[in-house]
């Protein structure tokens, strides 16, 4: 909002506001990595992720399905950089193909949990009344449930599945995301140009997609990225409960079930490896969140161009 009212008022905040837009995206991309560099490791690490995923079958040296009960359990080598599992399958090449499901079903249920959320919060904000009561008394039934609780619930009735996985995901990220968009959108309600906007009769779709929908992206991108990280987690935590993906596919929380604790002392790589793969992409995500809401955030940019 304040961004906003730059825009119409001038002035130094307004003035290296339109020179950051300007500048080139190599440029911005420098800078962004000069004041922000935690976020820039975070993003960093998550564009190794993306190339493990892209490129896992030129990478792995072993194919992640494959058994050969000659090799169980043996220990990381070379050929065998993190090791064997109890099938004798290379870990390593499982936790590369392992991004991939994680970064679907992260990446997927956190786009759907977000849209839907930006949408009813969207809503909410513009019409008010009745329709923002019943809204925001849905929000908080939703909210009163642990999440990973209402995600057991929901991939319980659902059943198991990739698709039903990044549905029991996607559903408790609705309510927040919808808080969040709805008391941004509040303010851009009351302005003068969307007041003027229904004066002259525009529709109720095309205010909302024209005139406050833009001035919510910000916070949508900040949630979305968020949400990657809390989504791999609860992947992870859902597969390692058996409601998740089910074997062979390779998961990251999936390999952390049954045998990794069952050998915990004889074989700590069967562990080790998936959970520092979980750690380090949620972490990255984190990092990556909590740069875009300071590099988006007037307020907490401050005067920084």
């Amino acid at each position: 909002m304040s961004e906003i009212a730059g825009a119409y008022q001038g002035g130094p905040a307004f003035d290296v506001a339109v020179t950051a837009a300007r500048a080139p995206w190599p440029q911005k991309l420098l800078r962004f990595a000069q004041r922000w560099p935690l976020g820039a490791a975070g993003a960093l690490v998550i564009g190794l992720m993306l190339v493990a995923a892209l490129f896992a079958p030129l990478i792995a040296p072993h194919d992640p399905l494959e058994t050969n009960f000659l090799r169980i359990l043996q220990a990381p080598r070379a050929g065998f950089w993190m090791g064997t599992d109890t099938f004798g399958r290379d870990v390593f090449s499982r936790v590369l193909y392992g991004s991939r499901t994680a970064l679907l079903v992260g990446f997927s249920s956190s786009l759907i949990g977000a849209s839907l959320g930006t949408a009813i919060g969207l809503v909410s904000a513009y019409f008010g009344g009745l329709t923002d009561l019943l809204l925001q008394r849905l929000a908080d039934l939703l909210l009163s449930f642990p999440i990973i609780v209402l995600a057991l619930v929901i991939v319980s009735v659902l059943g198991g599945g990739t698709l039903n996985l990044i549905v029991a995901i996607a559903i408790p990220f609705i309510p927040s995301t919808a808080r969040v968009i709805r008391s941004t959108a509040l303010p851009i309600r009351a302005m003068p140009y969307v007041e003027a906007a229904v004066t002259v009769g525009t529709s109720n779709s095309r205010i909302i997609v024209r005139h406050i929908l833009p001035n919510v992206i910000a916070p949508f991108l900040v949630l979305l990225t968020a949400f990657q990280g809390q989504a791999i987690l609860r992947e992870a935590s859902l597969s390692f409960l058996g409601l998740g993906v089910s074997e062979p596919t390779p998961a990251w929380g999936l390999m952390l079930k049954g045998n990794a604790v069952e050998y915990a002392e004889r074989a700590p790589w069967l562990a080790l490896f998936p959970g520092l793969a979980i750690s380090l992409s949620v972490f990255a995500f984190n990092l990556l969140g909590d740069a875009l809401r300071d590099a988006l955030d007037p307020k907490l940019r401050g005067g920084r161009g």
